[in-house]
């Protein structure tokens, strides 16, 4: 696991109190912002399971097995017996905010949790990977339709715009905050035979 320095994490939180005061702006909510989710959810039965060596093989509802060794991070594996349910969820999200600098340079960190199910009990973990960057706006070409952002290295790429219009909506100079959230939970569920 990731821990991020003191000052990435100050970077971070004023950049959220930064978007936060900028959102009570009437002027300032014309600035492009972007967000996109994705989720999948897979429930599967334990059709075998060998203690020894941790393999699992799981059936899924279309039939096809799928086969791994569980690793130590795996606890309490000793009470998955066949027949068991395992419910797994992913959501990943991407939000990108254009928001006014007031003098904030690129950034990068990175914030992780996780938690497990208490010995004894049914596995269980969930999981949460959240990534910030910021990058300055270094060059905006409405004719070509095409921007240049600086990151935290220090190295400036080009982009073109998806949507033209975003462009008009920027300046030169701003802070682009980029956050990517991704969480993974999987329990397990006594089978309805044991």
């Amino acid at each position: 696991m990731k821990i991020i320095s003191p000052g990435h994490a100050l970077a971070l939180l004023l950049s959220a109190a930064l978007t936060s005061a900028i959102a009570a702006q009437p002027e300032e909510l014309e600035r492009p912002s972007f967000h996109a989710s994705q989720s999948m959810t897979v429930r599967a039965t334990v059709e075998a399971i060998d203690h020894q060596t941790r393999e699992v093989t799981l059936r899924m509802p279309e039939g096809d097995a799928a086969s791994f060794i569980a690793s130590e991070e795996a606890r309490n594996l000793g009470q998955v017996a066949v027949g068991d349910v395992v419910n797994a969820e992913y959501v990943e999200s991407l939000s990108i905010e254009v928001v006014a600098n007031e003098g904030f340079e690129p950034e990068s960190g990175e914030l992780q949790a996780m938690a497990r199910t208490k010995e004894g009990e049914m596995p269980g973990v969930a999981a949460i990977d959240t990534q910030v960057t910021t990058a300055t706006v270094e060059e905006i070409n409405i004719e070509a339709n095409t921007f240049k952002l600086r990151g935290p290295d220090g190295s400036v790429q080009e982009y073109v715009a998806r949507n033209p219009e975003n462009l008009k909506r920027a300046k030169v100079g701003d802070l682009v905050i980029f956050t990517v959230t991704t969480s993974v939970s999987i329990v397990v569920e006594q089978g309805p035979v044991r």
